[in-house]
């Protein structure tokens, strides 16, 4: 189904693209011959992706400064989207984090709203000012970055799992209400992967982070990443609607089969 490239010259919004699934993820649009709009919070490394990219592809990559928190800076970034007329094909709702890993008598206040106001309601600031420009346009594709921690709850996730709960029901919800248009919804769902993540939900502990993965093989960004331009490259008459994806090792968020 994917051997046809449907990507080229198509406009592409990755937010949380400076690391990550979503820095892998321009890298396998760029590739594609995509158009690109990348979103995150970390200049210098949306920077440093944008040399990589233009120097490898030779097309000219857009950066901007965005945290998905802050509403007034998404709502600015998408206006001057549509004032210059680059309305998004691909939306890419990647940014998104784990903070901490306390029992829920234990949590912090300060990871509860670092997890609920970038992966929930950073995800629907973005999805809220970039949809309608779809949606006059009756074509777009807006793609989720779910979890498996939003099918199964496992021990100490309680909000992170949360989100990841609400981020899959807003998926098909979002779904439910573009009912009758041609914008397409979908999710892609990961197991255990190895990113930053495990470092940001300990707080920089970089022993403790590493020791997430010891003795099977996680996915990688460029998994995620290959699934992602799977699912946005299907037909236009095609909607994966969920791509659920674990490394082998793993059964469920908590059941993975360590070597040794």
């Amino acid at each position: 189904m994917n051997s046809i490239n449907r990507l080229e010259g198509k406009n592409v919004v990755i937010t949380g693209a400076s690391a990550g699934f979503g820095e892998a993820c321009a890298r396998h649009f760029a590739a594609h011959g995509s158009h690109l709009e990348l979103w995150a919070r970390r200049l210098d490394r949306l920077e440093r992706v944008r040399a990589e990219l233009e120097d490898r592809h030779g097309k000219p990559v857009s950066i901007r400064v965005v945290d998905v928190r802050a509403r007034d800076v998404v709502s600015a970034a998408a206006a001057e989207l549509r004032e210059r007329g680059w309305i998004p094909d691909v939306l890419v709702n990647n940014a998104g984090l784990a903070s901490g890993f306390d029992p829920i008598q234990e949590g912090d206040y300060e990871d509860w709203d670092a997890m609920i106001d970038t992966n929930l309601k950073g995800l629907l600031n973005v999805t809220r000012e970039i949809l309608p420009m779809m949606v006059e346009r009756d074509a777009g594709h807006v793609i989720n970055i779910g979890s498996v921690a939003g099918y199964m709850a496992y021990p100490k996730g309680n909000v992170y799992n949360a989100t990841k709960f609400a981020v899959r029901g807003l998926t098909e919800a979002m779904a439910v209400d573009l009912f009758g248009t041609n914008v397409r919804v979908s999710s892609v769902d990961p197991g255990a992967a190895e990113t930053e993540f495990s470092l940001v939900r300990f707080h920089g502990d970089d022993g403790r982070a590493s020791k997430v993965y010891d003795g099977f093989q996680p996915l990688s960004a460029e998994d995620i990443a290959d699934a992602v331009v799977y699912v946005a490259n299907a037909p236009a008459h095609v909607n994966i609607a969920k791509l659920v994806m674990l490394p082998t090792a793993q059964r469920n968020p908590y059941l993975i089969h360590r070597k040794g």
